[in-house]
């Protein structure tokens, strides 16, 4: 978004245009429908769950949708009641009585608005995914457990484990007509997921809620239903202001604050990846909640935050701007003044089924398989148990106290293990983080070593302090002074030789790609090519010498690669590529001189297609190319360089007679040179394609000849055929696995 373009806030804030107009009417309004339809059941649902008055549910639905949608920084994100509040305000109607708790709600939209104000919006994202995927099953838990007394005819038990130890007698005493109605609801909800992408338009919910609604006034059935006085004008009330101590009135409104943020910049996240050219403004859509909940809360309704079931369904159904979220308050609003006889028609068993598959379903099996997978598995138990025990606040905090201790283990994990080679010889491999507090470790495992064997240290270490160092160089003085060789083999990112400079530091890998793309440094009184080979042994031979080793009698590459003298072109680097996989000749300009004087590119190119078998033939160019430079300037360069680049002659003669390469690299920004370059690169790919041995390969054993053109200004390669170029496809799995 450019500083003149006002984005979707401002455009929202405009007066309406014909076309704008026409766009709500075509895309937001029926969106609103859908979105009003799947937040009507759960509205009362997450009322009935909260313990608190039906048409509370109503009111923060459509509070959620007027206020939150003008206000906030989402065009496309929906707020209202959400279940992950449900299990807070239970606690809180309980202790405190509903009035208090429209206080507390207040209390929270005022904290959301310093929230957004201080800007710290974004630091809440930095919360743990593991603690809030553990946060909401718990919160599934304790909603499954108490709405299951619901769904067999009884009210809802203040906890947990109060629930539980309930359950058998209120089995005993079920009603069979309550019972039927929320699984009714259930499996109507779990079939409905099953049926044609056309008829699931219609929100599921609403279906199974109208469904049981129908079956329990048709069928002879005992149901207990929704209690609702009056319509949502005689439900508005005043908050009032608590009795008791202040303390647990502060956590109360600062837990409601949290989980509220949190989960609304959850959402938030969700919707943006959906709809990346419509970017949420987290701090501004942190104040639009708590506006929105100081407004709930005055009117006597529920705790509101971004729900990202509604927010989903709006941007699926084809929400374009915020008229969409304030439309769909607008329905609720309607819906329970004009029809809030409808709502007495409603089971309370099946608000309860609903909330049972709703809790059961916050429980994803994917987030507990990430969890085994990723090492969190711990933290999402200590968090889900300490959830459902005490409260979410000091579950969440509990969480957040397990996932640094995780975190604080993993950045000090430390391994070192010394183990006896079939040549005599011992291997020490060191990984982690390697500080004195590895010391024990460090010096029992290298006393295993006997004396007299050599030894080889390999070190994968990230971070290595001063202490650490010493006692590994210590180590090493001594063995050496008894007669036994000691080779440190550095693989990880921090140094030996650094550890004595200054304070440690965790290594960086950008400093390990430096050394091995050139370990040495150009100073002076310092042989270059004698500190590079001492780097390679010290970092690199090691793990080379078993690859080599299985090369020394069998020469396996797989690739003829054609490339230019020019030193900046690095063939291994550039396409990723070890010992053994390239067969390279380089030339000055990469020329295929066949059937001249020169023969030995031809020679070159038979030896690897009859004896190596190479299955692809490559020419790769380059720009800034002093030859393709001499060549287009027409510079006598004298004996020898002349005659060679005069079988570059055919090169510059289709250059200037309009190659079809040479126009492709003109557009896309390349200047003469370059073009010159890439054109020559599909002139010898011809050359190639043509030449007999080649031609050969290419029918009996497919192999492929491609061209290749490396910019040095962006590093990067481009394929040159004979007749264009094209960028390469990095995402391609195929492309990463093959050199060439």
């Amino acid at each position: 978004m450019t500083d003149n373009d006002p984005g979707p806030t401002a455009a929202a804030a405009r007066p309406l245009s014909r076309d704008s107009l026409k766009l709500v009417l075509q895309h937001d309004l029926p969106a609103s429908v859908v979105v009003f339809l799947v937040a009507l059941p759960l509205s009362l649902g997450v009322a009935l769950a909260s313990g608190a008055p039906v048409v509370a549910g109503l009111i923060a639905a459509a509070v959620g949708g007027v206020v939150a949608g003008l206000l906030g920084g989402s065009a496309v994100q929906v707020s209202g009641p959400t279940a992950s509040l449900a299990v807070v305000v239970a606690a809180a109607v309980q202790q405190f009585g509903w009035a208090a708790m429209c206080f507390i709600t207040v209390g929270a939209g005022v904290l959301q608005i310093l929230f957004g104000l201080s800007r710290i919006a974004r630091a809440a994202l930095g919360i743990a995914p593991v603690v809030v995927h553990a946060m909401l099953a718990g919160i599934g838990v304790i909603i499954a457990l108490q709405q299951v007394h619901v769904l067999l005819g009884g009210a809802t038990v203040s906890s947990p484990w109060a629930s539980i130890a309930a359950l058998p007698q209120q089995v005993m005493s079920v009603q069979k007509g309550d019972l039927f109605v929320g699984l009714l609801v259930i499996a109507v909800l779990i079939g409905w997921q099953y049926l044609p992408r056309r008829v699931r338009v219609v929100p599921g919910p609403l279906v199974a809620v109208v469904v049981a609604t129908v079956v329990s006034l048709v069928l002879p059935l005992t149901v207990e239903r929704v209690r609702l006085d009056g319509s949502l004008l005689d439900g508005i009330g005043l908050p009032a202001l608590p009795h008791g101590g202040w303390l647990p009135i502060a956590l109360t409104m600062l837990t409601v604050a949290l989980i509220a943020s949190v989960e609304t910049l959850l959402s938030a996240v969700a919707v943006d990846k959906m709809r990346p050219d419509q970017r949420t403004d987290f701090d501004r859509e942190l104040l639009g909640q708590g506006a929105a909940n100081m407004a709930s809360g005055a009117l006597g309704g529920l705790p509101i935050a971004a729900v990202i079931v509604r927010s989903i369904t709006n941007a699926n159904a084809g929400a374009r701007s915020r008229a969409a979220t304030v439309m769909h308050g607008c329905w609720v609003l309607v819906f329970a003044i004009a029809l809030v006889g409808l709502v007495r028609q409603i089971p309370t068993a099946a608000l309860a089924g609903l909330l049972v598959l709703i809790g059961v379903q916050l429980v994803k099996l994917a987030h507990i398989r990430r969890a085994r997978r990723t090492g969190d598995i711990y933290v999402y138990l200590v968090t889900v148990i300490a959830v459902v025990s005490l409260n979410l606040l000091q579950g969440m905090v509990i969480g957040l106290i397990a996932s640094f201790a995780l975190l604080l283990w993993r950045v000090v994990k430390f391994t070192i293990a010394a183990t006896p080679r079939t040549d005599g010889t011992w291997l020490v491999r060191i990984a982690g983080t390697c500080t004195f507090l590895a010391a024990p470790r460090l010096t029992a495992e290298l006393a295993k070593v006997p004396a007299g064997a050599d030894v080889t240290v390999e070190l994968s270490v990230d971070f290595l302090d001063h202490a650490a160092c010493e006692l590994l160089s210590e180590w090493a003085d001594n063995r050496e002074s008894g007669g036994s060789t000691v080779d440190f083999v550095e693989l990880g990112t921090a140094r030996m030789a650094r550890a004595h400079d200054g304070p440690p530091e965790h290594g960086h890998a950008r400093k390990a790609v430096d050394e091995a793309i050139r370990p040495w440094r150009r100073s002076g009184g310092v042989d270059p090519i004698a500190a590079g080979i001492a780097a390679y042994h010290r970092g690199h031979a090691h793990l080379m010498r078993p690859h080599l080793a299985g090369l020394r009698h069998r020469p396996d590459a797989d690739t003829f690669f054609l490339t230019c003298a020019d030193a900046r072109v690095v063939p291994n680097v550039i396409t990723n590529s070890g010992p053994g996989d390239l067969f390279t000749v380089r030339n000055v300009g990469n020329l295929v001189p066949v059937g001249g004087s020169d023969v030995s590119v031809e020679a070159a190119l038979i030896y690897a297609l009859d004896k190596l078998d190479v299955r692809s033939v490559v020419v790769c160019g380059h720009s800034g190319c002093g030859a393709m430079e001499a060549l287009y300037a027409q510079v006598q360069a004298g004996p020898g360089l002349d005659d060679w680049l005069a079988n570059a002659q055919p090169t510059l003669a289709a250059f200037h007679g309009g190659h079809p390469v040479a126009e492709a690299a003109r557009l896309a920004g390349f200047g003469p040179i370059d073009q010159l370059g890439m054109v020559n690169v599909a002139r010898q790919v011809q050359t190639l394609i043509d030449y007999p041995a080649v031609r050969s390969g290419i029918v009996e054993r497919g192999v492929a000849v491609s061209g290749l053109f490396f910019d040095l200004a962006t590093a990067r390669v481009i394929e040159v055929t004979i007749d264009g170029i094209a960028e390469f496809d990095d995402t391609r799995s195929d492309v990463a696995a093959e050199p060439v």
